[in-house]
């Protein structure tokens, strides 16, 4: 079986993310086939989203974004590992009811002492009664109007059950949008985009494996477009969802299969992008909880051991040569990067040059670049 070194997967990573080379991105069409096409975008920072869609398209105009939210194309929801994603409206319909029970344990898990003995069935009718009226309510409010029949849960554990993973819910423009501050309204899927979420079918226990979850299958095909080469580990840690063995197992006579380094199984689609790993990787500004970082459970294709943490403390990274080298943010006019190595001449030129594109795009009139020694 062909072994796959990390330059390698980190080379078909950055085809399958667009960050190699930038697609159009000059209509809300193009916004949404990317959001689709990435399986979302991670999204509970609200400003992200337009940074990470920025490297990967060009011509993209935060407008666009922006038109696709208050559209109702694209939707802010609770739904992969249940942190905020900013997926399309089809893929909410389709995909919220596979990931409900994760959802559910994943809250509990959280408040386990708190719901202990709780009936979660009562709880997501009442909330469900309560948003009856298609008014818009942030999580204080809908806890309010059910808070008389669950004095004792604390407001946080109740709310987190309602909003995050017993009622589909959907955040509401203007969080999410261009250079706006908002809280967060939710409102029900069903009330926002005209209909409930796509029931899952019911499959026979003795039926054949390869007709059991057809929504899991479908994520599989849809992961290995946009994150493959890729372990079933790192598809799991992707979406946080159990069970998907049966799905692997039914699409496996598609796949094709190589190992990384350490001997893993690789699963990817045969005539997905695997470019030559001496391919040319430019300079790429990734914003915080990026999708080509935290799609993994092994990111060691594109970030090293010794600064895997930046990928969940929210910090914006800059790739070089394909992985990350420095993390970086906006102060005070200057753009500041805290590089991980010594960079050289070649690349501080690169970045440079990358760094006049951001500024222009984010219109924040940075008129310094400082990079200090690693």
């Amino acid at each position: 079986m062909t072994v796959l070194d990390a330059r390698t997967l980190n080379r078909a990573t950055l085809a399958r993310q667009h960050l190699l080379t930038r697609a159009d991105g000059t209509t809300g069409d193009a916004v949404r086939a990317m959001v689709g096409h990435l399986c979302g975008v991670q999204a509970q920072e609200p400003q992200e989203p337009f940074v990470g869609l920025w490297s990967r398209l060009s011509g993209f105009e935060p407008t666009a974004l922006d038109a696709e939210l208050t559209g109702r194309t694209l939707v802010r929801v609770h739904l992969m590992r249940r942190t905020v994603h900013l997926v399309t409206a089809a893929d909410m319909l389709a995909w919220r009811a596979r990931h409900d029970a994760m959802l559910r344990q994943r809250v509990v898990g959280v408040y386990r002492r708190e719901l202990d003995g709780l009936d979660l069935d009562a709880v997501a009718e009442a909330g469900r009664a309560a948003m009856a009226d298609g008014e818009p309510r942030t999580k204080a409010e809908l806890v309010a109007a059910v808070r008389e029949r669950w004095p004792d849960v604390p407001k946080q554990a109740l709310g987190e059950l309602l909003v995050a993973s017993l009622i589909p819910m959907v955040q509401l423009p203007p969080r999410g949008l261009w250079r706006t501050r908002a809280g967060v309204r939710n409102q029900t899927v069903a009330a926002w985009l005209g209909r409930d979420v796509d029931p899952l079918p019911v499959t026979d226990a003795d039926a054949d494996p390869a007709e059991a979850d057809p929504v899991g299958q479908r994520l599989v095909r849809r992961y290995l477009a946009a994150y493959g080469p890729a372990t079933s580990g790192d598809l799991r840690a992707w979406c946080g969802l159990a069970g998907l063995p049966a799905a692997v197992k039914a699409v496996r006579p598609e796949l094709v299969t190589f190992r990384d380094e350490r001997g893993r199984e690789l699963l990817d689609l045969p005539d997905a992008p695997r470019p030559d790993p001496d391919t040319p990787a430019p300079v790429r500004f990734l914003p915080a909880f990026d999708n080509a970082i935290l799609g993994y459970q092994d990111r060691s294709r594109i970030i090293d051991d010794a600064h895997l943490g930046v990928s969940v403390a929210g910090d914006r990274v800059l790739l070089v040569d394909g992985r990350a080298t420095a993390t970086w943010t906006v102060r005070d006019h200057t753009l500041h990067l805290t590089p991980f190595r010594t960079l050289t001449a070649p690349e501080r030129e690169e970045i440079h040059a990358e760094a006049a594109l951001l500024s222009t795009f984010l219109d924040e009139d940075i008129t310094d670049l400082h990079i200090p020694a690693a």
